[in-house]
């Protein structure tokens, strides 16, 4: 039987990984067996920066927190090393990150599943979300898009007016 002070410590890790679940928008389950120290600093660095909590996690507690969130279909990856990257700003965030990691480690590094909004992933979805540009990018180009017609409209304007403002070719006057 585990010493009580143990349990206590595990649940309480549990409990904070149910809360990192429910509160997350999305998520992502990774096996970065092999890792350098500078590659791990490098990608720690960035999910930083992109407001993407990461921890390597025990594959037991985390099975556990999964069951609770209701997101058992993920309990099948949960072999080997694991990592969770999660997010509740922005859901692609943590898929674009990790999986500009795949292709940069070949093979060190590798997707096991995800979820987002409660809802668990396939590769191929995972995948597909990671190539999106990030929630600023699309925000910004919605802008343009909103923008271009009425900057359009005042480019015209501009030459209508342009082309009235100069002053008519002078007339000979009639003898």
């Amino acid at each position: 039987m585990p010493n009580a002070k143990v349990m206590a410590e595990k649940e309480a890790v549990v409990a904070a990984l149910v809360q990192q679940l429910k509160g997350a928008a999305s998520g992502v389950l990774v096996d970065y067996k092999g890792i350098t120290v500078a590659e791990d600093t490098a990608l720690r660095t960035e999910l930083r920066q992109n407001n993407v909590q990461y921890s390597v996690v025990k594959n037991t507690l985390v099975r556990f927190a999964l069951d609770d969130t209701g997101l058992q279909e993920l309990d099948g990856v949960l072999h080997g090393t694991t990592s969770l990257a999660t997010s509740a700003d922005d859901p692609i965030a943590p898929m674009r990150v990790v999986n500009k990691y795949v292709k940069q480690l070949n093979g060190k590094f590798e997707i096991k599943g995800g979820f987002m909004d409660g809802k668990v992933l396939s590769l191929e979805e995972i995948n597909a979300l990671a190539e999106l540009p990030s929630k600023d990018v699309l925000l910004s180009q919605a802008l343009g898009m909103l923008l271009a017609p009425i900057t359009s409209l005042a480019i015209v304007l501009k030459a209508i007016a342009e082309k009235d403002g100069e002053p008519a070719p002078a007339e000979t006057p009639a003898e």
